[in-house]
């Protein structure tokens, strides 16, 4: 049973009747008492109300959902109800409950926004209901389970530089590109020679049969392989710009995706650090965004250290073939040494491999603060770390790897760059 405010109302009502003679406040309280036994009985009974959920739309983080509640009332008695359809305080739900008046053997809907604060599956909690009397001086009330989730995809801020990286992916694979075949390239087609071209593109059974001079254009390949490895171990918990290291990455391994899947090439995934948490086999073509999505979005870093042999494991099993691959992780000099130096080394033998890490900006403002003692110890520790990456960069260097460091709100775009970079080289 809950109390209603207006049998609150009446009870500091009857206390303002201490000072009339007589037994009044006595007789007050009594019938205070009977009618709140009337009201009660007369409040409609929960256990017949049938309670539906419809399925709600996934949303990306930072945009509004809803969920709509149906109420159906099959009892003998009209329902005057209070609402509440709880979800996890990141679903973000609104308003907090709803007033709702059921006739018997009808129905009524219940639409609530949700304006989720995290990423993932966010799920509902119970339905509080609180049945009144006429009066509305008490209540019955019961919680409800009525099973609701709401799919939070990855937010994509990274989607303003598609146009950009598109139209860079155009001019990389324009009729012009290569007039020499290289590596990662394929033939395109034949045109006539024009002054300038190189010698060695000349066709020469081609010039026999035309009569012209024809040279052969080449393009870069086709159908490569792009495997994105994420780390989901302990680093991909630290905060950067008050999110997760771990969306950083999902935001530029979407971009990524976008642009490979125009260029025609295939991507693999693999997220793991002691289990796999994610993969996905090579796809490209329509299926490749709506399946990495999918795989990404439930993805949440786990507080443990990364097992390079599992990462290098699942890539040799996604690929056979030599492969663009671009490893997610920090490059923090303790979790370098036990987790992403040893994975580069057992890549780079059969892959190109580019490693990918957010800058934590707070380490340069750190570093540019000394005021005060306090602040001059926090810049010779920010020094150090910022000396640490960049001793990791260079050793990564050294082994041909190419190394992305970059604050969160270019990452994405420097990662995008970095493949076609490859892809104009003809390293792919």
């Amino acid at each position: 049973m809950a109390l209603g405010g207006r049998l609150a109302g009446l009870v500091v009502l009857g206390l303002l009747l201490v000072a009339l003679p007589g037994g009044w406040l006595a007789g007050y309280f009594i019938l205070l008492l009977i009618a709140l036994g009337v009201d009660l009985a007369l409040a409609a009974a929960i256990a017949p109300i049938r309670l539906t959920r419809t399925a709600s739309a996934a949303v990306r983080l930072g945009e509004t959902g809803e969920t709509v509640l149906r109420l159906r009332n099959t009892g003998s008695r009209p329902l005057r109800a209070q609402v509440r359809d709880a979800w996890v305080p990141s679903a973000g739900s609104t308003p907090r409950s709803h007033w709702v008046q059921i006739p018997r053997g009808e129905a009524r809907t219940l639409t609530s926004a949700l304006r989720p604060t995290r990423r993932g599956e966010r799920p509902a909690a119970q339905v509080t209901i609180r049945s009144f009397g006429p009066l509305r001086l008490a209540a019955r009330q019961r919680r409800v389970s009525v099973p609701g989730v709401i799919k939070v995809l990855p937010a994509f801020t990274s989607r303003r530089f598609l146009p950009e990286k598109l139209s860079r992916l155009r001019q990389i694979d324009g009729a012009v590109l290569v007039h020499q075949r290289g590596q990662g390239s394929e033939f395109d087609s034949l045109r006539e020679y024009v002054l300038g071209d190189d010698v060695r593109a000349i066709d020469w059974r081609a010039t026999a049969r035309s009569g012209d001079v024809v040279v052969r254009t080449w393009r870069p390949e086709r159908d490569r392989h792009v495997i994105l490895v994420v780390d989901t171990g302990r680093t991909a918990a630290s905060r950067i710009a008050d999110a997760p290291r771990l969306d950083a990455a999902l935001d530029a391994s979407l971009l990524l995706a976008a642009v490979a899947a125009r260029a025609g090439d295939r991507i693999g995934l693999v997220a793991a650090d002691v289990a796999v948490r994610a993969r996905m086999s090579l796809t490209g073509g329509p299926e490749l965004l709506p399946g990495l999505v999918a795989a990404l979005t439930p993805l949440e870093p786990h507080l443990v250290e990364t097992d390079p042999q599992l990462l290098a494991a699942e890539v040799r099993r996604r690929s056979a073939q030599r492969a663009l691959v671009v490893v997610f992780g920090a490059l923090d000099s303790g979790s370098a040494e036990s987790g992403l130096l040893p994975l580069v080394r057992a890549l780079v033998a059969r892959h190109q491999v580019v490693v990918a890490s957010v800058a934590d900006p707070r380490l340069g403002e750190l570093a540019a603060s000394r005021s005060d003692l306090a602040e001059v110890y926090a810049a010779a520790a920010a020094e150090r770390a910022l000396a640490q990456r960049r001793e990791v960069s260079q050793r990564l260097a050294a082994l041909g790897v190419r190394v992305v460091d970059a604050p969160v709100d270019i990452f994405a775009s420097r990662v995008a760059d970095a493949y076609l970079d490859l892809k104009a080289a003809g390293r792919l």
